[in-house]
């Protein structure tokens, strides 16, 4: 297939957002679309791009990292994190205005306002390590202030770990009527899972907002954690949408390429082509002021004060597993797993900007 580049990217945006449809639209499990690998999704920004900033005023240095959600809240600093976050949008989209940068990270359906858009966030809400509110209370101010979206319209949610994140996560500073959902009602729906996992025969289960349509913008916040070598080595945007869709499996690797190709997660499909129309995971954000090498269920050990963004799930994992957890903290990923982040998506390292390089900020 041919490389995406950024000259294809801008030729092809008008080209991608003809027959956009707003939802809600219901597939019927089975006869879903599959999507065509090494498409465009997000049709403004470079699918390829990440960026990623290292500013150790972030958060107040400490010799012993909190263990606790509450006592690490109080290290960050929010005020730089929101200037920081606009500096990624700006390098991201390489657009120098704030508000045009994340309008350009953000699509709006064809068929609707922003102030009747919906937008669901998926946060980690497993043990101590999960977003912060600096970064979540930026991003919604960001699609209330900036985009226009309705603070009640704004859902945040972890349908596996969720269920007490109102108490685990009192996430502060949230435009007023922003609603964190705990688990949103689970993962109780069925749909289609397609290639790699068990050949596309299979079904599970999903989060119903996202089957049956009602989500237009998904935002997949992640943490920088390790985990066990079938995923790489580490969890991040893709493994965080176990707590979208079942985590109960077999084949955890396949499953995971799988749901992330679903349109549940990319957005709708033409069901002849496989390309998607309008997409429906708008922006991935890996938090990273604190990380850890071992297992997910382990406290961050080291305060790497960095954070990182990208539009297209499957290279942003890649990218910040060889670049930052490889290449800058030494934490070296399994390569096979890591390697079919790209190639069950259709690339290699040689479509990627620069071999794979992460773009400071």
């Amino acid at each position: 297939m041919d490389k995406i580049t950024r000259r294809s990217f801008i030729k092809k945006t008008a080209v991608a957002t003809v027959g956009i449809t707003a939802f809600p639209m219901i597939f019927v499990p089975k006869v879903k679309a599959q999507w065509a690998r090494k498409t465009i999704v997000h049709p403004n920004v470079d699918n390829l791009r990440v960026v990623g900033i290292t500013d150790s005023a972030m958060a107040e240095a400490v010799d012993s990292i909190p263990r606790d959600w509450a006592s690490q809240e109080r290290l960050i600093r929010a005020n730089v994190v929101s200037e920081n976050m606009d500096k990624l949008a700006c390098k991201l989209t390489e657009i120098n205005d704030i508000n045009k940068a994340w309008h350009t990270v953000f699509v709006k359906p064809l068929k609707k306002s922003w102030s009747e858009t919906v937008v669901a966030i998926k946060t980690n809400g497993i043990a101590q390590q999960h977003t912060h509110s600096a970064v979540m209370a930026k991003t919604c101010h960001v699609l209330t202030d900036i985009i226009g979206i309705k603070p009640f319209n704004i859902h945040i949610y972890d349908a596996c770990h969720g269920y007490n994140l109102k108490i685990s996560a009192p996430f502060a500073g949230l435009p007023d009527g922003v609603r964190i959902e705990n688990d949103w009602g689970g993962s109780n729906t069925e749909t289609a899972i397609p290639n790699p996992y068990n050949n596309g025969l299979k079904n599970s289960h999903c989060l119903r907002h996202l089957v049956d349509g009602s989500v237009d913008i998904l935002i997949n916040m992640a943490m920088c954690k390790g985990h066990w070598a079938d995923f790489g080595g580490f969890t991040r945007t893709m493994k965080n949408h176990f707590g979208t869709f079942s985590p109960q499996h077999h084949n955890g690797t396949d499953y995971m390429l799988a749901i992330n190709q679903t349109p549940e997660i990319l957005g709708h499909m033409d069901k002849r082509t496989g390309k998607v129309h309008y997409p429906r995971q708008q922006l991935c954000i890996v938090e990273a002021f604190f990380s850890n090498e071992g297992f997910r269920m382990v406290s961050p050990s080291f305060q790497t004060n960095f954070l990182a963004m990208g539009v297209f799930s499957p290279i942003v994992d890649y990218i910040i597993a060889t670049r930052f957890r490889g290449d800058k903290m030494g934490w070296l990923p399994n390569i096979v797993a890591t390697g079919r982040m790209l190639t069950e998506f259709g690339f290699d390292k040689s479509d990627l900007p620069s071999g794979g390089k992460l773009i400071e900020a």
